[in-house]
């Protein structure tokens, strides 16, 4: 069960880690997530989602549950994508601010967690990768690709979309549509700021991966990766059904906070 009893003035959060076969990497994962917690004091949780592995992964997430009660796991039988990963960590998540850590260790979780203050302002805080020379020509240029195809289409400007992303989990859990695949944060990011609530984009840097390639550029994600981005289009564009009001916020977000000491201050100054 969550540690959910601590009592501390700093933000406490939900780190939803998935991890598909990452047996030599989900202990490092682990531990540095507990670590940069303990670092910048804040009380928290992992939630592990063992999206059915064949390996030891399971196995050493267990191992770590039982030497600290701020981990605990989610089982699947099969896998069923990092998008319904971090849907169901969501749902299970004991704390009002979540993020997404990888169980592949490739991110640096100092790196995300030193920007939690911001959600204090916004309601998402978006990293983008400076040092992008850790990844190969081939992937810079298809993250080149992707992000011109999404501004360009929904008329944004973001730097990047797949990253870390701190989210305050009230307005996750209004969204009328949850994927399932590698685009699930780029369709997150998309419903949620067209629809007015505020965000901060900073500089992330990127670990340089030890071992395996990414499953995020495998041929079957890819094609989930499009299916998702035409539902997008469809629901953005053609579906009247789909679309939400703008200007309505999810009591509790800093959105709705910020825009109400807004009209407050303007019919003060009338």
């Amino acid at each position: 069960m969550p540690d959910t009893d601590r009592k501390t003035d700093h933000p406490s959060l939900s780190v939803i880690m998935p991890a598909l076969n990452e047996e030599g990497r989900i202990a490092l994962a682990l531990q540095n997530t507990l670590d940069a917690l303990d670092h910048f004091g804040f009380a928290g949780e992992i939630v592990a989602v063992n999206d059915g592995s064949r390996d030891r992964t399971p196995q050493i997430i267990e191992e770590f549950m039982a030497r600290d009660s701020r981990v605990r796991v989610i089982h699947h039988d099969r896998p069923q994508g990092i998008g319904a990963s971090f849907w169901e960590g969501v749902d299970d998540a004991a704390h009002e601010i979540v993020i997404m850590l990888p169980g592949d260790n490739e991110n640096d979780p100092w790196e995300s967690l030193q920007y939690i203050g911001l959600l204090e302002h916004v309601d998402i805080v978006i990293p983008f990768v400076y040092n992008r020379s850790v990844r190969s020509l081939f992937r810079n240029l298809l993250s080149l690709v992707y992000r011109r195809v999404i501004n360009s289409t929904f008329m944004v400007n973001f730097n990047y979309t797949n990253g870390t992303v701190l989210y305050r989990k009230c307005i996750l859990k209004e969204l009328p549509y949850r994927s399932a695949n590698f685009f699930f944060q780029t369709d997150i990011l998309i419903r949620s700021v067209k629809k007015g609530y505020l965000f901060a984009e900073v500089p992330y840097r990127l670990g340089l991966r030890s071992e395996g390639k990414s499953k995020a550029v495998s041929y079957p994600s890819l094609v989930r990766v499009a299916r998702g981005y035409l539902r997008l289009v469809r629901d953005f564009y053609f579906s009247k059904k789909s679309k939400v009001a703008q200007d309505e916020f999810v009591a509790g977000s800093s959105t709705s906070r910020r825009y109400a000491t807004e009209n407050m201050l303007y019919k003060v100054k009338k």
